[in-house]
């Protein structure tokens, strides 16, 4: 396999063998292909695409880069759920403790922060003393003990994806749509899972910003899926404004521990059950999603979520506590809030400009080797269609510096408009 022709071929518009990628991913992992050409590799492949059977190819030998996970002598289905990214999406904090406290297991195998979007990962590292990095034995022991965990790839967990995850965030290839796909199913196949729910973002903060490019990556989901043998359920949910009120690692940990009281953001409250729903579905245990929403419901409502999601971070040598202020999480020295400078009714809220902001302020990242601030974020709080008068909090900023926070504060001021009439709520679910 000679790794320029590869390139050169992909570049073209040629189309790869099985055996042509299946080499150059194994000369990429054994270091025999440098990071340039993995680059262009990548690149070649964002602008000329994949074919379907390219991508199912790309994705086997991702998922044949490593071992699989082993979870054995789970009484109950073992069911994900991913996100293809956005900004303020914390669903898979609250949610995988309401589908393990509803009878689902869930091996969680998140990831780090995708250029402007934030990382489960990161979101949960806020958390003092929470260990992502598990092995596979940690893995399987925590998900037959509390019906599901939180952690990162492991080092023989489809290498492949690790590797390439990490070069597509430096090289503004996240967007490719079968690196996409040979991405997620990759790592969730390799969970050994009977079934998945993938939320779908799109809009001005998701990699897919039409409807269209958000229908067409969900399509090539779910065909990927069916060819490679395991249940793949799409939603295309909105991703123009952040989702929550807060941006930033700890803030969302808030703010997910607030949607399992039963007293977050609606739209948080809202996605979390419906995507609890058709997980339940998938693994049957709720035969319709309005059956399995009450169940969600039931779930949270009677604090069993919350109680799990207590127990799980224990397990992981969290520490939290629901009785102090913002749940003895990191606290940022600066905050500073940005007032509106008109009034009207709130008709845009720039998710992309927000959750740049954020990275800017150190809630992300700008390099692969960049550390994260896990105290730095951006509370939103006012939404799309609100009512707003000249001088009222629009934004709270949380940063480690007041020039940090004052260099945020005006890149916010690109990130919202406003109107004189009435402005209607976006749909959050649109497929």
């Amino acid at each position: 396999m000679n790794a320029y022709d590869v390139i050169r071929k992909k570049r073209d518009g040629g189309r790869l063998d099985e055996d042509e990628i299946r080499g150059f991913v194994a000369g990429a992992l054994a270091g025999e292909v440098p990071d340039y050409q993995v680059a262009a590799f990548l690149m070649a492949v964002m602008l000329r695409g994949m074919t379907s059977g390219e991508t199912a190819a790309l994705t086997r030998v991702m998922l044949a880069s490593g071992r699989a996970l082993r979870v054995d002598d789970c009484p109950g289905p073992l069911v994900d759920k991913h996100s293809t990214g956005g900004v303020g999406d914390k669903i898979s904090i609250p949610l995988l403790p309401v589908a393990a406290s509803c009878g689902l297991f869930v091996p969680m195998i998140s990831g780090r922060s995708l250029g402007h979007t934030g990382g489960t990962l990161d979101k949960l590292e806020s958390i003092p003393g929470f260990a992502t990095a598990l092995d596979e034995e940690s893995i399987g022991r925590l998900v037959r003990a509390h019906g599901g965990c939180f952690a990162g790839q492991t080092a023989d967990l489809v290498p492949a994806d690790r590797m390439l995850y990490a070069l597509r965030d430096a090289t503004a290839t996240v967007e490719s749509v079968p690196l996409i796909v040979s991405s997620i199913l990759s790592k969730k196949l390799a969970e050994g899972i009977s079934g998945v729910v993938i939320d779908v973002k799109c809009g001005r903060g998701a990699f897919m910003e039409t409807l269209a490019d958000a229908r067409g990556l969900a399509g090539a989901l779910e065909a990927a899926g069916a060819a490679m043998g395991v249940l793949v359920k799409t939603l295309v949910t909105s991703m123009d404004e952040p989702l929550g009120a807060a941006v930033g690692n700890a803030l969302e940990i808030e703010e997910s521990i607030r949607a399992l009281e039963g007293r977050g953001p609606a739209d948080v409250v809202s996605l979390t059950v419906r995507l609890a729903a058709e997980m339940l579905v998938a693994g049957a245990l709720a035969p319709s999603v309005a059956e399995g929403e009450d169940l969600a419901r039931r779930a949270i409502d009677s604090g069993r979520a919350l109680e799990r999601f207590e127990r799980i971070v224990a397990a992981q040598g969290g520490r939290i506590d629901l009785s102090a202020p913002r749940f003895g999480l990191p606290a940022a020295p600066v905050a500073r809030i940005v007032p509106a400078a008109g009034s009207g009714y709130l008709s845009r809220l720039d998710a992309r400009i927000v959750g740049e902001t954020v990275r800017e302020l150190g809630g992300g990242r700008l390099r692969r080797e960049d550390a994260v601030d896990p105290s730095a974020g951006i509370v939103c709080l006012k939404k799309t269609g609100d009512a707003v008068s000249a001088g009222e909090p629009l934004f709270e900023i949380h940063a480690a510096t007041a020039a940090a926070a004052e260099a945020a504060a005006r890149r916010l001021e690109r990130a919202t408009g406003f109107s004189g009439e009435p402005i209607a709520r976006p749909s959050l679910i649109i497929d």
